[in-house]
């Protein structure tokens, strides 16, 4: 199924953006895990719309309603299943869309795998709508991660020409990404919020990076060939609708480095193996070496813009130009972040979990 995610958990992401709801559920998660239900709301909020100037003012609530797999604020075995209601839906604004298709969007390839019969209002299943599910299930993951001593965190490394300063790749300050603009250096948000508002005049849009990390992850985690913890994590972040890219460590830049300048130098950290760099970004040969993982997730800009653009009526086969209606993100890599945080998440512990079933089988 392609909208489930997993080897230990399952995770499947249900609903369309502009259905009566959206939702997930998550088997596999064991029983007697506490669930705090206002963190999890609250890291919720951090991807919702209509809450600030760079976001879309369609606003939704995004309180998921539980309707199993909790009870009295702990996991009881049984699978997790939880949905968040769509109230503020204009579906009209994408009436005309199966047949005059947007640019950067999947209307035309939805067109064609399902002949018309996709929900194309919002974008149906293919919208950044079901990142909100996903946050649910990361949510979650992140909180019993914390109890296994292991954290996640992402801040925006570029958005436009604009670059924040890196994670440091051997000891990664997660608690300094700020609270209301997720970046490490305030004068790096404000800039990166004056190119959003700057697209947003101009009825454009604007891309970015995304930069996350994690920290206290044990090393032996993942298999090679195709179970490694790179397959791993880029298989759910690639889920992300606008993710175009994802480099692990000191990604494509390894192309200009020489053997001596990659290698990451082994050293002897109160008795544990470390390694004095971090260009692998935590990974060799597919596995943890104990070292923060670290990962960059590439966003184009928002497809929808309110510019007129080229495109094509598939009824009348010619050529048209087409105006984009609806509420629109200018930027979407600030809400990504906390989604990035929970593709994370959710994969790191899908791993653990593995790694406590192959030692208690030993």
């Amino acid at each position: 199924m392609s909208s489930t995610y997993g080897e230990n958990l399952k995770l499947t992401i249900f609903g369309q953006s502009h259905g009566p709801a959206i939702g997930m559920t998550l088997d596999g998660i064991p029983a007697g895990l506490p669930v705090d239900s206002e963190e999890l709301q609250s890291f919720l909020n951090r991807r919702a719309p209509g809450r600030n100037d760079w976001s879309t003012p369609r606003r939704e609530e995004d309180r998921p309603e539980f309707l199993s797999g909790i009870v009295d604020g702990f996991t009881c075995g049984a699978p997790i299943a939880a949905v968040i209601h769509n109230r503020n839906t204009r579906s009209g604004d994408y009436d005309s869309l199966k047949d005059c298709p947007r640019p950067g969007h999947a209307d035309y390839t939805a067109q064609v795998k399902y002949g018309g019969f996709q929900d194309a209002a919002g974008g149906g299943h293919f919208s950044g709508r079901l990142t909100a599910p996903l946050c649910v299930a990361g949510g979650l993951c992140k909180q019993w991660l914390r109890e296994q001593g292991i954290s996640v965190a992402a801040h925006i490394q570029r958005v436009a020409d604009v670059w924040d300063r890196d994670f440091d790749p051997v000891s990664p300050a997660l608690d300094q990404v700020g609270p209301d603009f997720p970046t490490l250096s305030a004068e790096a948000g404000e800039n990166m919020r004056r190119r959003i508002a700057q697209a947003r005049f101009q009825g454009d849009s604007v891309g970015g990076i995304i930069q996350c990390a994690v920290t206290g992850l044990p090393a032996g985690l993942g298999e090679p060939m195709f179970g490694g913890v790179e397959n791993r994590v880029a298989s759910i972040v690639y889920g992300i609708p606008a993710v175009k890219g994802v480099a692990f460590g000191a990604g494509f830049s390894v192309a200009g480095m020489r053997g001596s300048q990659c290698n990451d130098p082994f050293i002897l950290e109160n008795g544990t193996v470390r390694t004095s760099a971090n260009a692998a970004g935590g990974i060799l040969g597919g596995i943890s070496t104990g070292m923060p993982v670290l990962f960059q997730a590439a966003i184009k800009p928002t497809p929808s813009i309110a510019r007129a653009q080229q495109s094509v009526s598939l009824r009348e086969r010619r050529e048209k130009t087409l105006e984009v209606r609806g509420r629109h993100d200018p930027c979407i890599v600030p809400r990504a972040v906390p989604v990035v945080e929970a593709a994370a998440a959710i994969a790191i512990y899908d791993l653990i979990l593995g790694n406590t079933q192959t030692n208690r089988r030993k």
